[in-house]
């Protein structure tokens, strides 16, 4: 693998669902993709598969959230093909709970990934983009973050701190030809609730209106907005409807989400 003039992306949780449908997308646009994850048997599969394709792959088994393993992926990277001009922060990790329902083992799980895996690999390459003058971070955020759900608390924290963390660097990249956009996805048909199991049946029922969006019409959403970036995007269309109700009527939207969420004893109204 050596330096050439293709584009290069990272992108953190490749190992499945939007990760890595975004990673053989990204690839078939000509981009060379970075696979970072800590399944490295996936990362293999999914490296194998790009390059009988044709594109360039490589593969960097590690946990995003751990600064010290990020910072040496880095240098890994940097080394052997250059900077990176987009960084898709796909990594994340909740299962949707009380707060009393949920170990310390699993907080720290789940502000780990997105938030912590987010914040590490941005800034293990934001220096280099900033002085290449050019650059894309997107993050791969959730609604909760605009419109929280009861019994998802440590999931709902960690998306608001992605959500921090996009808004800072919005301001922090002013003038710099860095940009950072967060995406909106709704439910994605990935292995996301097999992995996490009990988390399904909490989804509001007010939300079974928006459609199930597949991994890879994300990636193509991903896809767009590299084409075309802007700072936040939602995803289907049925989400920004909810969003701006939201928006307009704050208070009954909240209502509502929470007379048809989970409630405690795991019983529905």
């Amino acid at each position: 693998m050596t330096k050439s003039s293709q584009p290069i992306a990272v992108i953190t949780g490749a190992s499945s669902g939007i990760g890595a449908a975004s990673a053989l997308t990204l690839s078939n646009d000509g981009w060379r993709v970075v696979l970072v994850a800590r399944r490295a048997d996936r990362l293999e599969e999914l490296a194998t598969t790009i390059r009988e394709a044709g594109g360039e792959a490589m593969v960097e088994a590690l946990d995003a959230s751990r600064g010290s393993a990020v910072n040496e992926m880095a240098d890994r990277v940097l080394a052997i093909w250059g900077a990176p001009s987009l960084v898709v922060n796909s990594a994340g990790a909740g299962i949707w709970r009380f707060l009393e329902e949920t170990t310390p083992a699993e907080i720290d799980s789940m502000i780990g990934a997105p938030y912590l895996a987010a914040a590490q690999t941005s800034r293990a390459f934001i220096g280099e983009m900033i002085a290449a003058g050019r650059g894309l971070l997107i993050h791969v955020g959730s609604p909760a973050s605009v419109i929280p759900w009861p019994g998802a608390t440590a999931y709902t924290a960690s998306r608001w701190a992605l959500r921090g963390l996009h808004e800072a660097l919005c301001q922090d990249l002013r003038g710099t030809g860095v940009r950072s956009s967060l995406i909106y996805f709704g439910e994605v048909s990935s292995e996301y609730f097999q992995v996490n199991p009990g988390s399904h049946e909490h989804i509001p029922s007010l939300g079974s209106w928006i459609s199930v969006s597949s991994p890879e019409s994300c990636a193509e959403i991903v896809l767009d907005v590299v084409r075309r970036p802007r700072p936040v995007v939602y995803h289907p269309f049925a989400l920004r409807l909810m969003v701006w109700t939201a928006a307009l009527a704050p208070a009954p939207t909240r209502w509502l989400i929470a007379r048809t969420g989970r409630r405690r004893g795991n019983r529905n109204l």
